[in-house]
């Protein structure tokens, strides 16, 4: 899956957390710089809730679906 907004392949932690985040059912996703872009946000504060939401043992990010 690449980013709808600049092209970029997504990493399987770019989706989980915009599914997370945003809706769990999407089947478009923004790559970390463009969501962060998307919601005035600094891209780390994006990594940051990645590693919350691994280490809380979310469940979209431990699948390899995407």
């Amino acid at each position: 899956m690449d980013c709808f907004q600049c092209g970029k392949a997504l990493l399987p932690d770019e989706i989980a957390v915009y599914r997370r985040m945003v809706n769990r059912a999407a089947e478009r996703c923004l790559c970390a710089c463009c969501f962060a872009k998307e919601f005035g946000v600094d891209e780390s504060l994006v990594w940051e809730k990645v590693r919350q939401f691994k280490k809380m043992g979310c469940t979209l990010f431990s699948r390899n679906e995407c």
